[in-house]
């Protein structure tokens, strides 16, 4: 790949695999139920992976002493080159304390989602590149900073109307080849074309999306996330 990509994986995802991605990212890393501190910490990971902790349970209540103690403690014992705070819940003045908290004390580099990262020197993790966004212009808001990238084939339906252009994101994503290539956009796109409307269908591709990272990369993209189960046979 033209960057490093962490395929984030469950604990059954990585315990099935036949083979290891060159540098898998635990995903099974979130806040504890009815305890402080964190929970679904492997008992071991391959040399250089990726540590995801997530919040789809709240970090209000958790220790932030206890929080960081577990992360350096598993990052130091694992060997893991980086953690990813993958929080998407809005910034609260906890969390982001909490954020903060992590992200001054991890041996290792810690990127934080967008929401989180404004008063951070860490870096960056951002949504995938929207397919009718050029990729310069979506990274552009945070172009001083170190950025990791969600890598995923996105696709997007833009209608144009007397009334005006909408724009919807198809998911799940349909099963697509063939169209036409952007240049600008990094993607695939066909047209269907009636006297009401016109009908734009982008998408990538595997051979688009490494196109999209390549041309990360040359921008400053220091690191790509995707889901194993999406990219994992694919790229």
């Amino acid at each position: 790949m033209v960057l490093p990509l962490n395929l984030a994986m469950t604990k059954s995802e990585i315990e099935a695999a036949d083979t290891l991605p060159a540098h898998p990212a635990w995903m099974s890393c979130h806040f504890a139920v009815g305890s402080e501190g964190i929970t679904g910490i492997p008992e071991a990971l391959p040399e250089g992976s990726m540590l995801i902790l997530t919040d789809r349970e709240s970090c209000t209540g958790h220790s932030r002493d206890l929080v960081v103690s577990q992360l350096h403690d598993a990052v130091t014992r694992l060997g893991c080159e980086s953690v990813l705070l993958d929080f998407q819940r809005a910034p609260e003045p906890e969390s982001k304390a909490m954020v903060h908290a992590i992200t001054e004390a991890l041996p290792c580099p810690t990127g934080v989602t967008e929401g989180f990262a404004e008063q951070l020197s860490c870096p960056v993790f951002l949504a995938p590149c929207p397919p009718d966004v050029p990729l310069q212009e979506h990274l552009q808001p945070w172009k001083t900073r170190e950025i990791w990238l969600e890598a995923a084939l996105c696709q997007e339906r833009v209608t144009v109307t007397k009334s005006g252009t909408t724009f919807s994101r198809i998911f799940p994503v349909l099963s697509l080849s063939g169209g036409f290539f952007s240049k600008k956009l990094l993607c695939r796109y066909h047209t269907a074309v009636s006297t009401e409307r016109i009908t734009f269908t982008l998408f990538d591709t595997p051979e688009t999306l490494t196109q999209k990272l390549e041309a990360a990369r040359l921008l400053g993209v220091s690191r790509a996330v995707g889901l194993y189960q999406e990219l994992g046979g694919v790229l």
